[in-house]
């Protein structure tokens, strides 16, 4: 865990080595949400990165008749 301390301007710091292990960009935007007495920062990811993540997922299944 890394600590980092919120400035006057209610501003902060994401480490190196977090910004690099979720190659963050300078400029990119980012979902805030409160959850839970916390503060989680979500990056927006391009579309074209999400190409392919649900590949191999089992869509067999039965549907409602009515979501046919």
């Amino acid at each position: 865990m890394q600590i980092v301390t919120v400035s006057p301007k209610y501003q902060v710091v994401i480490p190196k080595a977090v910004r690099e292990s979720l190659q963050l960009r300078p400029g990119q935007k980012m979902q805030v949400i409160e959850y839970d007495g916390r503060i989680e920062f979500i990056p927006e990811r391009d579309i074209n990165e999400l190409r392919g993540f649900l590949k191999g997922i089992n869509t067999e299944f039965e549907r409602e008749k009515d979501r046919v």
